[in-house]
């Protein structure tokens, strides 16, 4: 049979003798084939049995759909077609050449940042490592199984679901993990997700289908050098105030032999001023630890976004030995002190003494398959956060740690992130070989994102505790396993989050918050309850429960809550096709992960209890946006106003991993739903809250400002021909950093006896005479509310366009069907005779959006 071709990598030639750390990459063009050891897989897929083109990094699965032999799992319903990869083992393999001037290297490392997940790796037929976890950097010394000219590096890569399986099956008492496999590779409740270290969402979640990855997914290199190299860097904030910044940038030096070297600290102030500190050091073989001190006088301070300005200081070390450079490292960082407020059950975050209510959303992976993600990708999500006032992202411990250019990203924009540990829910294994792999894997992720100021605190993963103790699943598995074995995994777990993880952040990034789950009270009292800790709320949606339900209580930090809708009809368009369609259409539900698809059942329960019946599928589309938009709205305001009580509120979700219908606010291929304009509106810094309750009208008013503002608030009652009823209204000092009830307006006082259905308020927030905030209150239901005919009008000037409503308009959307764009406002109301400029972003012509435009409202005519 003929050979495949190899791919050859010559490495570039370095001194004869000590010099400084070189890097070749191994990432690009790899091939790969079913491990021949997997005779069955070749049997009956002989064609992925020779080797085929492969990329790193990436993942088979990746491979067989760019070569075409699996189709693409994001359109129609090709989710089946390509899960037979997921149970197959799989070798990678890659062709360096060797010179002679690369073999006078004292040591020669194979270094792989992600490998996904049991895999071996052997160079030349030896076998120099096996691994088994995907969130871990890995390195090994290649030197002694190299040669001269052509070496073969290949990585076999074992099915995670063949490998665990075994022991899974043979288990009388599987532990709970997180969604059972539709596709018949795991029975249901014996899942092999709780015993791996790899991303939980790759078996699927209710947002994200089931697409178990392998391959060599992030990057890969060699590297060599000579006698010590600089392992890590990080900077310690030991003091913080106005005179002045202690730092301590800790080395962990590795030096293959005893030798003398200089050590080069400069700090870099952002008015380009440096400062430069050096240190002799003698180290020994092996790992070598050395501090160097640094003082900032009269230091600026990284801020939250809407607090003061992102400054960022810049850390370099210079390693040398007797014939100069060995090696470098920078980091870009911020000073900033994070205090984790709890007291009498409060939660919340005090960021440079000034506590902060935390508005945003959670985060899940940019994609199914992580290594295609780019910068721009990231980018823009982070940008829509901050665009619409938001200043807090929670990423979700059920995916992997993120790529360091997420984490500049939120440094520059000063978002604040909440980051979990990836734990996603599952029950985790009590013995103690698994928290050793989960330790080194912690302590790796926490070094790495200790530099940036934007990582303001850690928790140990998402819902495993709180699932423990609360869900049924969880009370009849501790049942049938009995008091001793339920003592052995509950203190198994115990000591991974209350000890394992605590240790990595306490000792890795001093001075930054942890705390042992999401939602949890640290141990200090019952999970998941408005008194103490933060709250995942899923009454509403999950539970079918009215949204109304939202303004029963006030959590101390409302993390999880959420509402779902779909994507505009470009998206749908582009993953199913031309349709028709319907809520019950079998794409639509394939690309529904909530409850295997019958989550499309439950945005038509919610349609019928709130909104008119919809026109067509494009208007049902509309409908479930404006359903999304207003319940969240309606949550995050109640959050907002219930400061003190509650200092955040964290939306579920932010983006989405897939075309899908989901909880997210923008959509896979970064199209803004209503939810995401609203955010603008609900998450403005200073911002008017109206509820409407037994007969009377609730005003509250919030602003995040540090310092008292001077405002006017005012509420007026219209009927539906634009007649006024009743008007309320004062001028007021907004207090700093918090909320304040402004009035209880009874019906009678305000609508003059109107019916509920005929007549609506229109509540404002004025600052200097302009309009900050704006809420409209009705008595009924939207699908009651007698909406006159809004007598909208457009006009046209390029890609500007000009609404005028010549009576109310609720909800106005600009609907632009199968075209691609992006409004600067959607979802707004419009008064009687009130006009609205947007400007709309797209790559289609002005004419096009212009014969594309349909302008929906709530309104049924």
């Amino acid at each position: 049979m003929k050979r495949a071709l190899l791919l050859p990598l010559l490495l570039a030639s370095t001194a004869a003798w000590a010099g400084p750390r070189d890097t070749v990459s191994l990432d690009g063009a790899w091939e790969v084939r079913i491990d021949p050891a997997d005779a069955e897989a070749a049997k009956t897929h002989p064609r992925e049995a020779s080797w085929f083109a492969a990329k790193v990094p990436g993942s088979v699965q990746q491979d067989l759909i760019a070569s075409g032999r699996a189709p693409d799992p994001f359109k129609g319903i090709n989710q089946a077609p390509i899960q037979w990869a997921g149970l197959t083992n799989w070798q990678f393999r890659k062709v360096i050449e060797v010179t002679p001037e690369m073999l006078k290297r004292d040591h020669i490392d194979l270094v792989f940042d992600g490998l996904d997940t049991f895999a071996t790796v052997s160079l030349n037929g030896q076998k120099l490592l096996t691994t088994a976890n995907a969130h871990r950097r890995w390195r090994i010394d290649a030197k002694s199984a190299l040669k001269l000219g052509r070496n073969e590096l290949v990585i076999a890569i074992a099915s995670p679901i063949r490998t665990l399986q075994p022991m899974v099956l043979a288990q009388a008492n599987t532990l709970p993990g997180e969604y059972d496999s539709e596709f018949g590779d795991e029975p249901k409740g014996k899942q092999t997700s709780p015993y791996i270290r790899k991303p939980k969402y790759h078996y699927s979640w209710d947002w994200g289908p089931r697409l178990v990855n392998i391959g060599i997914w992030r990057p890969a290199r060699i590297e060599t050098w000579d006698n010590a190299r600089i392992d890590n860097m990080r900077v310690d904030q030991e003091a913080l105030n106005d005179a002045e910044a202690r730092l301590v940038a800790r080395y962990r030096i590795v030096a293959g032999a005893s030798t003398k070297l200089t050590l080069r600290t400069t700090l870099t102030g952002p008015d380009g001023k440096k400062q430069t500190v050096s240190r002799s050091v003698t180290v020994a073989p092996g790992i070598n630890e050395v501090s160097v001190p640094l003082t900032i006088a009269s230091p600026r301070r990284w801020w939250p976004v809407g607090y003061g300005a992102q400054t960022m200081y810049d850390v370099s070390g210079q390693l040398s030995d007797r014939d100069g450079k060995a090696d470098s490292v920078s980091h870009k960082t911020g000073l900033r002190t994070v205090e984790l407020i709890r007291k009498d059950g409060s939660f919340g975050f005090k960021v440079n003494g000034i506590p902060i209510f935390a508005k945003g959303a959670n985060l899940i992976p940019f994609d199914m398959f992580p290594s295609r993600v780019p910068r721009a990708q990231m980018q823009q999500v982070l940008q829509s956060a901050r665009d619409t006032n938001m200043n807090m992202i929670r990423v979700w411990g059920g995916g992997y740690y993120l790529d360091d250019a997420f984490y500049e990203i939120a440094d520059e924009l000063g978002l604040m992130i909440w980051q979990d540990f990836m734990f996603g829910g599952s029950v985790t294994p009590p013995d103690a070989e698994f928290r050793d792999n989960v330790r080194v894997e912690a302590e790796e992720q926490v070094e790495r994102l200790q530099p940036h100021p934007s990582v303001i605190a850690w928790s140990g993963g998402n819902e495993i505790l709180a699932g423990w103790e609360n869900w049924s699943d969880r009370k009849a598995f501790k049942k049938r396993v009995g008091a001793d074995e339920q003592e052995r995994i509950g203190v198994g777990m115990a000591v991974l989050f209350d000890r394992v993880l605590r240790d990595a952040v306490i000792t890795r990034a001093p001075g930054t918050p942890y705390w042992n789950n999401s939602p949890a009270t640290d141990y200090e009292a019952p999970t998941d309850t408005d008194k103490d800790g933060d709250r995942h709320f899923w009454d509403v949606w999950s539970g079918s429960k009215p949204v109304e339900r939202y303004l029963d209580s006030c959590p101390r930090f409302m993390s999880e809550y959420g509402f779902q809708s779909m994507p505009g009809l470009s998206t749908i368009r582009d993953f199913a096709g031309d349709g028709p369609f319907t809520l019950e259409s079998p794409v639509l539900k394939a690309h529904q992960r909530f409850l295997s698809g019958e989550g499309n059942a439950r945005l038509q329960l919610y349609l019928d209890q709130r909104l008119r019946p919809a026109k067509d599928f494009a208007d049902t589309v509309y409908l479930t946006q404006v359903n999304q938009m207003q319940a969240i709205d309606m949550a995050a305001r109640h959050h907002r106003a219930c400061r003190p009580v509650t200092l955040g509120s964290l939306y579920w979700q932010l983006n989405d991993t897939w075309p899908a219908i989901s909880w997210a606010s923008i959509s896979y291929d970064g199209q803004w739903k209503l939810l995401q304009y609203a955010a603008k509106r609900f998450f403005a810094p200073q911002a008017i809250v109206t509820e409407h309750k037994d007969g009377a009208t609730r005003v509250a008013l919030v602003s995040d400002a540090a310092t008292p503002i001077a405002a006017e608030w005012r509420i007026r009652a219209f009927d539906m021909s634009g007649k006024p009823l009743g008007e309320r209204g004062d001028k007021v000092s907004l207090t700093p950093l918090g909320a304040q009830e402004a009035a209880s307006i009874a019906d009678a006082d305000l609508f003059a006896g109107a019916a509920p259905e005929a007549s609506y308020a229109v509540a404002e927030l004025l600052i200097g005479g302009r309009q900050v905030s704006r809420t409209i209150v009705e008595r009924a239901l939207p699908k009651d509310m007698a909406y006159p005919a809004p007598g909208l009008s457009t006009r046209w000037d390029g890609k500007r366009v000009t609404i005028t409503a010549g009576a109310l308009a609720r909800a106005v959307m600009l609907d632009f069907g199968t075209v691609a764009a992006h409004p600067s406002d959607d979802g707004f109301d419009l008064l009687p005779g009130e006009s609205i400029t947007i400007e709309v972003r797209s790559d289609a012509s002005a004419e096009a959006l212009q014969s594309a435009l349909t302008l929906r409202t709530l309104g049924t005519k």
